[in-house]
């Protein structure tokens, strides 16, 4: 299978001569905070084109409820947010890149405050609320609980009013396109358009994560993963590919799809109990319900595999309801649809994939080890995460990274020539004369593959297991020409699962999110160390690194 996942460059057919071409200063592959944030400060620069595969509203930031963990209280400190930080990821965050989101993140909120960004106050001062694995309360939110939503639309409201940002939705991000090694642009496919070829003197990477791998997950139907894929096969390193979060508490309604419960909810007081109504969680951890997710998340697990049950409970009977339902009336509406009445009832939750930690090795510009390409967001290991990450941190790094991307690539973009443009350049791709498979079903069967066995608990058996049920659908999925969304988010999974379930076989130990079974204690001589995958012409390369 290393011919299909590991030598295979492009996914598609082009030819620079037959083919649309596009031209800009700074082109941007995705439309969440980070991407909008990169595209404002890009556009102090030069022109930005600005790629999404679906409409511009449709991320994982605009589902994000929480808030952003930011320092704005006078009794709380920079050095305690960092603390928190380092003490969460479990040995593997850059201390440096965690000292500049958080030192830098409350500039970044003055600036969306500025930008017509509605926060929640009492009079003149912002709420903050407490979350898991945070020293002091400072998590700032937006309508109770819609602080994405909120992000999201001051953000796209900004870029819809620069002349120099030009919008492209519908349209997918099939390949970066490199000459000798050096990012130029991407190869796309637009509903309208169909083919075409975006040349730009640098490029930023910002897709979001990878939820859709899972069976039960948090994130909309359009993260699949499609920046690590597409950075992998331009020989991107890949970094902590092991590394997904889980969130403890999604609602749990049979034949539903899943949806998010925040963390705020328990930083509120809510206690999770089981259908006696027995609380558990000061069993598991001395911080109880606000203990970090990973830690939430097995305990949920634990008890459901003691108890036989599908789901845990959270209970809020003892909050005061109309209090509750003006704080989360998100949660509140989503509730009485399905007839919970919060005020006698215990809401059913399970955890569910969130986000994914892993992403491509950036420094603390946001850049990439491929010249001519920035990472940032969830697409990125940036080094802020490490091995978990802390509640309300990722709305925090997308907008500061998202900024010195842009920044950064802008003036870079600024001092350059014209994007180099061959005369010369095509991908033909030999048709396969192996049988099709129903893509439907290899996605169904891969998202409850990896929830069974790549997901909050790993077991060295299963991964194996795994890693060869990938490849036998990639022998007859990785081998085709597609000229659709499906075929290459298909194949995008396909090879982001692959990396995955390699890295959580490589390390053999419990640290953070990564949990085995097998190997349920951390290993101290793999402090600092990270697990890198690299795409080389000879196959897969993984190495340790510091």
């Amino acid at each position: 299978m290393a011919e299909l996942y590991d030598t295979r460059r492009y996914l598609t057919n082009f030819d620079v001569q037959r083919t649309g071409n596009l031209f800009t200063d700074v082109l941007i592959i995705g439309s969440g905070v980070a991407g909008l944030r990169a595209a404002i400060e890009a556009s102090r620069y030069g022109s930005v084109l600005l790629v999404t595969k679906d409409r511009i509203e449709q991320s994982n930031t605009a589902w994000a409820q929480g808030g952003i963990a930011t320092v704005t209280a006078p009794d709380d400190t920079f050095d305690s947010h960092i603390e928190d930080t380092l003490t969460v990821g479990c040995g593997l965050c850059d201390r440096a890149a965690v000292d500049r989101m958080v030192r830098e993140g409350p500039e970044r909120i003055r600036e969306l405050i500025d930008w017509g960004g509605l926060f929640d106050r009492r009079g003149e001062e912002l709420l903050l609320g407490l979350e898991g694995g945070h020293s002091a309360p400072r998590i700032i939110h937006a309508m109770g609980d819609a602080t994405g939503r909120e992000v999201a639309e001051t953000l796209i409201r900004v870029v819809r009013n620069k002349e120099n940002v030009r919008v492209f939705e519908d349209c997918f991000a099939i390949d970066l396109i490199d000459l000798d090694g050096r990012c130029c642009g991407v190869a796309t496919y637009h509903r309208h358009f169909r083919h075409q070829i975006f040349w730009a003197r640098q490029t930023i990477l910002a897709t979001g994560g990878c939820g859709q791998l899972y069976r039960e997950s948090t994130n909309p139907e359009v993260a699949t993963g499609d920046g690590h894929a597409i950075a992998y096969r331009a020989g991107v390193p890949m970094r902590d590919m092991e590394m997904i979060q889980f969130h403890p508490t999604t609602l749990y309604i049979a034949g539903a799809s899943r949806a998010l419960i925040s963390e705020a909810v328990r930083g509120e007081g809510a206690y999770l109990v089981d259908r006696q109504g027995r609380r558990f969680m000061p069993e598991y951890d001395p911080q109880a319900e606000l203990a970090p997710r990973d830690v939430v998340s097995r305990a949920i697990l634990s008890e459901m595999a003691k108890q036989n049950a599908t789901c845990m409970y959270l209970d809020v009977r003892h909050l005061n309801s109309e209090k509750f339902r003006k704080r989360f009336p998100t949660i509140s509406r989503l509730c009485e649809e399905f007839d919970i009445d919060i005020s006698s009832q215990t809401i059913p939750v399970r955890p569910a994939a969130h986000y994914m930690v892993g992403g491509a090795q950036v420094d603390l510009e946001a850049r990439s080890g491929m010249p001519g390409l920035f990472v940032c967001g969830e697409a990125a290991s940036s080094g802020v995460h490490g091995a978990n990450r802390l509640a309300s941190n990722s709305l925090l790094e997308g907008l500061v990274f998202g900024a010195v991307a842009g920044a950064i690539a802008g003036q870079v973009a600024q001092q350059g020539g014209q994007p180099r443009f061959p005369k010369q350049l095509q991908s033909r791709l030999q048709p396969s004369g192996r049988t099709m498979l129903d893509l439907a079903d290899v996605r169904n069967s891969l998202r409850s593959l990896m929830w069974r066995n790549v997901g909050i608990e790993r077991y060295g058996p299963r991964l194996a297991e795994t890693s060869e049920i990938i490849g036998f659908w990639g022998h007859y999925v990785m081998d085709k020409v597609f000229d659709d969304h499906e075929g290459w988010e298909t194949q995008n999974m396909l090879t982001v699962a692959r990396l995955m379930t390699v890295a959580a076989t490589r390390r053999e130990e419990s640290r953070g999110v990564h949990f085995r079974t097998d190997f349920p204690h951390a290993n101290t001589k793999l402090d600092g160390q990270h697990l890198v995958l690299q795409r080389q012409p000879d196959g897969l390369e993984i190495r340790l690194q510091v």
